[in-house]
């Protein structure tokens, strides 16, 4: 990639660009309040493909955010379930040898402030969060060997693997076989971060704080050094016979703290407000509407 943050925005006349924001690791949190402001700087990048883009020698300022990636841009989701090690331990399980791959189809994408629609069947008694650390796909790639997995990433996003947990594992539900797509799938059950951030910046993103913050109560704290299959280990396996597509999102799980592993869960409920945050990637805000 020709840049080490991608930002998606407005500029002042109302005209959506591409471009790299001016700010330093520590500005990350401050990328809204920035805007607001109108002190946000944003060197212009062009191209007609997102994974193309070239820098421009125009800097303009940030007057709205938009997400950096649309359904459009993202041909699948790949997910990957048990990939923390105190969230395996939490559920009682046992660390698997491979990586579990389970998918959300694009239609799952949401901006990182929007409210998220739950439907009447993913609403009682089952609706969890799920703060993650995600990779963007920048280069098509097949049978990608792990040492040159970071080759093929753009950068790196903080999300939330909305979750209806019955339909994902409640027998009377979802059969005898857990569910994952179908409780996982649901349209805006993906919110991903304002800013896709280059591994020149962030390496691996082995080593990060990630947060998960329910209507400001911190629900989740941990750090990404406990993935179980980190970046690398995790594009070679899922590329192994099947063409990982530019644009693919792949959720790298998510840690312990998660209602679902409570003694008596918290699950969301109508108007809740759910943060994730993940330092140097940004953050999603969303509120939970029931439809």
């Amino acid at each position: 990639m020709s840049w080490e943050r991608l930002i998606r925005f407005r500029d002042a006349a109302g005209t959506v660009r591409f471009g790299e924001p001016i700010i330093g690791n520590d500005d990350v949190s401050l990328l809204d309040e920035s805007v607001a402001k109108g002190s946000l700087q944003a060197r212009c990048l062009e191209g007609s493909d997102i994974f193309s883009l070239a820098p421009t020698s125009e800097t303009v300022t940030v007057s709205e955010l938009l997400a950096p990636l649309s359904p459009s841009d993202v041909p699948i989701i790949k997910c990957v379930g048990l990939n923390y090690m105190k969230h395996i331990q939490e559920g009682g399980r046992t660390p698997p040898p491979y990586p579990s791959i389970f998918i959300k189809p694009r239609g799952a994408v949401a901006s990182y402030n929007e409210d998220i629609p739950i439907p009447t069947l993913a609403q009682t008694d089952q609706l969890d969060y799920e703060g993650e650390l995600c990779i963007v796909i920048g280069k098509t790639g097949k049978d990608i060997p792990a040492s040159e997995a970071l080759n093929y990433v753009a950068g790196f996003v903080a999300a939330n693997d909305v979750s209806a947990r019955k339909w994902q594992r409640d027998p009377k539900f979802a059969g005898g076989v857990p569910q994952w797509c179908f409780s996982k799938g649901f349209d805006k059950f993906a919110p991903l971060s304002p800013m896709i951030v280059s591994p020149r910046v962030v390496g691996n993103a082995a080593s990060l704080r990630l947060q998960t913050l329910v209507n400001g109560e911190v629900r989740q704290d941990t750090n990404t050094s406990d993935l179980l299959f980190k970046t690398e280990a995790l594009v070679a396996f899922i590329s192994q016979g099947t063409t990982l597509e530019a644009g693919t999102v792949i959720m790298t799980g998510t840690p312990a703290g998660v209602a679902m592993g409570m003694k008596e869960p918290l699950w969301l409920k109508d108007g809740d407000v759910v943060e994730v945050k993940i330092e140097k990637l940004g953050s999603v805000k969303n509120r939970m509407v029931f439809l």
